[in-house]
């Protein structure tokens, strides 16, 4: 099967992350794909205010990182305004709203994404919203240990 990372996202990914390091007056990152996906994530929670294209970019490259580790169609994993990907095997939907879905914001998504929040701890304070049976994530985040 074929990374949900594609070229194009991941040269967005690497100019946002370098151009910030860059400003911060760090060197480039020099990592895999997925390394720099992680390094972007961790990036962005760092910063007070991180600029949008390195937040996108943070965003949609994990959404896809969660794609390829738990392959399928019967959850839709929202995060506007910045992505979707469809994940875990199951029923595949091809109209309308899927059996599964779960939404949440940019910064939860990367806290959990990283492991600075608690899956069932963002679902109970409405931080994440959860339906559908095969709607627990909790299996597969953190996608990185938290540095």
């Amino acid at each position: 099967m074929p990374s949900a990372l594609t070229p194009s996202s991941v040269r967005r990914l690497r100019s946002a992350l370098d151009e910030q390091l860059a400003t911060l007056g760090e060197p480039a990152f020099p990592g895999s794909d997925e390394e720099a996906v992680a390094a972007c994530t961790f990036l962005a929670l760092r910063l007070e205010d991180p600029p949008r294209a390195l937040l996108k970019a943070a965003v949609r490259c994990g959404l896809a990182v969660l794609a390829d580790r738990a392959p399928g169609h019967s959850l839709e994993v929202r995060v506007p305004p910045y992505g979707a990907v469809q994940v875990i095997e199951g029923p595949k939907h091809t109209r309308g709203t899927p059996p599964g879905v779960v939404e949440t914001d940019p910064l939860t998504w990367l806290r959990l994404a990283v492991g600075r929040a608690d899956w069932k701890k963002a679902v109970d304070g409405n931080d994440v919203r959860a339906s559908g049976v095969r709607s627990d994530l909790s299996e597969h985040l953190p996608l990185w240990p938290d540095e």
